[in-house]
């Protein structure tokens, strides 16, 4: 595989050097493995940190920044960040007014991000932790003892961190965020593996003319595989899976929507594929109410996408349309 790196363990590194060229608005602590927006911490305001492996960006790092992320804490390719990254970003953020973890479902980040809060708290720093567990395809799969945390994620971190933004007391900020993550439901599709550097290859083995249904952001297995689809079918199969898992027929409340690409497929892809996920939602009587189509939680340069649902209420559609500017999701300001 063709690779646009200078060598396999310096590529978190390299991505980090680059980052902090191309946003001076960020502090980005290469060594440290941590990126802290340049105003922290912010006096009265909740922080927001969160983190994951590295090769899902623009999770987290391109989320740090006004409304939204006060830091983030890349580890090395789909590895957990250490519970020391997690701690001095909680440290370098922190104002007086708490600290909240926004926590992917892997074991490894559940582990490193809850000792990070024993640390913090010994400080003398209070924290809180949300644990997004969003993914409707399995339950308990590789990496994972329950749900994976998937795109639900953004979610949580916008959401959340307007209402930090805004000065929400921890409690309040803790609530909010538990609540977007329980409302939040996503579901993957493969159409090709991911490579990863260190391996140099795809992770897993999709032949040609099938697909994988159900995946994880890792390239984990998913429900199960079938002969390629059309955008179509596809559509039908994602959304009737989040429907049915949120109890079936909507209640007529709105949805918040993510049409999100894997890594390597095109927008001219995923703007088509949002077509027909817009028409199968309008079929099953769901109304969208602020969609959003890109790469935004990915897995390397895996083909694919995945869908989220956020069932909200005006409060949650008041803080989506809040101010933010990250270096991936910016209006408002």
């Amino acid at each position: 595989m063709k690779m646009l790196i200078n060598a396999p363990e310096r590529v978190v590194a390299d991505a980090l050097r680059g980052m902090a060229a191309a946003h001076p608005e960020l502090v980005v602590d290469v060594e440290n493995r941590m990126v802290v927006r340049r105003d922290a911490p912010v006096s009265g305001k909740v922080a927001l940190v969160s983190g994951g492996g590295s090769g899902h960006e623009p999770l987290h790092a391109g989320f740090v920044g006004h409304g939204m992320l006060d830091a983030a804490c890349p580890g090395e390719v789909f590895t957990s960040p250490v519970p020391d990254q997690a701690f001095r970003a909680a440290t370098a953020t922190d104002s007086g007014a708490g600290v909240l973890f926004v926590v992917k479902n892997y074991t490894g980040d559940v582990l490193n991000f809850d000792m990070a809060m024993e640390l913090a708290e010994d400080e003398g720093v209070r924290a809180a932790r949300v644990l997004v567990e969003d993914d409707v395809a399995v339950t308990d799969s590789l990496f994972t003892a329950g749900r994976r945390g998937t795109g639900g994620t953004l979610f949580v971190e916008k959401l959340a961190g307007a209402a930090a933004e805004q000065g929400a007391p921890l409690e309040t900020v803790e609530a909010l965020a538990r609540r977007v993550a329980e409302a939040c439901r996503s579901y993957g599709v493969a159409l090709g593996p991911c490579s990863t550097p260190a391996k140099g290859g795809p992770t897993f083995d999709l032949p040609t003319g099938e697909l994988e249904l159900g995946i994880g952001i890792h390239g984990e297995p998913g429900r199960e595989r079938r002969a390629m689809m059309t955008a179509a079918e596809i559509a039908e199969v994602t959304v009737d899976a989040l429907l049915e898992d949120l109890g079936g027929p909507p209640t007529g409340r709105p949805f918040l929507a993510l049409v999100n690409g894997m890594g390597a497929t095109p927008l001219l892809e995923l703007y088509g594929f949002n077509a027909e996920v817009q028409r199968v939602l309008a079929e099953r009587g769901a109304v969208v109410a602020r969609t959003l189509v890109g790469n935004y939680v990915t897995s390397l340069d895996m083909a694919g996408c995945s869908v989220t649902l956020c069932e909200a209420d005006e409060e949650l559609l008041r803080l989506w349309d809040a101010p933010v500017s990250t270096a991936a999701l910016r209006w408002g300001r």
